[in-house]
């Protein structure tokens, strides 16, 4: 990421100060672009269902992590309806005190709400089938993105996956001082996952969103 975020300590600070000021709402989880959600989970739905059921080499259902997750937006919508159990961790207390109230009945399946920036988080071994990380790995410097991917992919449980859903840029890295992120070009990406040990299984483009933000691809890793 080059002198982007050389100064990793105000990268991060500046990026919770930043969502601490923003509505704990599914428009202030998605910047204003609230009018998207149904499509966003419409397209992880069927990229996910691609990859979830039994047999050799099918994914479980038993339990996912939902990084990012704010108030539950895809937790409600996209796991907790394909997962019995389902772990968010954000890094905003008051969008997680949120969540419980925005999740409805099913917050009871809830295993647990863990307040923390990714790049300390570190998951427990051998607990998940599925890690969704969405439109937050620009949250993230290169290194401490490989790293947390090395400890997503020790959580994983055998035929896990780690999904990574989030804006693209189409060349570079280019900088948001609004909300102290970096959007990736796909490239730089691919090669940080490799770098984490993990390969790219299938990928697509989410379509059908507004013209003017990024392009949105969705990965899923193992």
């Amino acid at each position: 990421m080059g002198d982007v975020a050389e100064d990793k300590s105000s990268f991060y600070s500046n990026a919770e100060d930043y969502w601490k000021e923003v509505p704990p709402t599914v428009d202030g989880m998605l910047g204003g672009y609230g009018s998207i959600s149904s499509i966003d989970i419409s397209g992880s739905k069927a990229f996910l269902r691609k990859f979830l059921g039994d047999g050799e080499g099918k994914t479980g259902t038993g339990r996912a992590l939902d990084c990012g997750a704010g108030i539950g937006r895809i937790s409600k919508r996209l796991l907790l309806p394909l997962f019995r159990t389902v772990d968010l961790v954000d890094v905003t207390q008051e969008f997680l005190d949120k969540a419980r109230a925005f999740l409805g009945d099913d917050a009871e399946r809830v295993g647990n709400y863990y307040c923390c920036g990714l790049q300390e988080f570190i998951p427990e071994p051998d607990r998940y089938d599925v890690i969704w990380i969405q439109w937050v790995i620009g949250h993230l410097t290169d290194d401490h993105l490989v790293a947390f991917l090395r400890r997503c992919q020790k959580a994983l449980r055998p035929a896990g996956l780690i999904i990574i859903k989030d804006n693209v840029s189409y060349e570079g890295v280019v900088p948001d001082d609004v909300d102290s992120s970096v959007c990736r070009d796909l490239d730089i990406v691919r090669r940080l996952v490799g770098r984490a040990g993990l390969r790219v299984v299938h990928e697509e483009q989410q379509l059908n969103f507004p013209k003017e933000i990024y392009q949105v691809h969705t990965l899923a890793l193992r």
